[in-house]
């Protein structure tokens, strides 16, 4: 189990953009179990919508994202990775998060080539499927490192 201090030295991500508050589970490079407590105290419910407040499903996506992200970057040695998204294929809604639910997210990862790859995400509240969908990663290394890799490349 990581706890928020373990989660903000794996991800860049800083309040209120970071979606993620415990890793259940993690096995790097192949899955991880995270939850993000939904509080109605997150800044995004003060206009999504005041009078019913709904977790948008974009930062649904984000918070099953940076689960996928703590699975990718536990797995990689080198400090300063960011997985970037490159595409979100099918994705579905099936129910509103609201303010006192616990999303628990379940991340796979499906296939990593190269700096590519792709995981599946599924976010429940309870045993009820909330959303899901497969995202397309790239890991951005730090400009050092990629330079460093492009000349050893350039000797070969």
């Amino acid at each position: 189990m990581l706890n928020i201090q373990d989660i903000m030295a794996i991800l860049p991500h800083r309040y209120p953009m970071l979606l993620v508050d415990r890793i259940l589970e993690v096995e790097p490079l192949k899955r991880a179990v995270g939850i993000k407590n939904v509080t109605v105290n997150e800044p995004f419910f003060a206009g999504h919508f005041p009078q019913e407040p709904v977790m948008p499903g974009v930062l649904i996506c984000e918070a099953m994202a940076q689960v996928a992200g703590v699975a990718l970057l536990c797995g990689i040695d080198e400090k300063g990775v960011l997985p970037m998204f490159t595409g979100i294929n099918r994705t579905r809604f099936r129910s509103s998060v609201v303010p006192g639910d616990t999303l628990r997210t379940e991340a796979e990862v499906l296939k990593i080539k190269g700096k590519m790859g792709k995981v599946h995400c599924c976010g429940y509240v309870g045993e009820t499927l909330k959303a899901e969908g497969e995202f397309m990663f790239y890991l951005q290394f730090p400009k050092a490192a990629d330079e460093a890799s492009a000349t050893e490349e350039e000797k070969d």
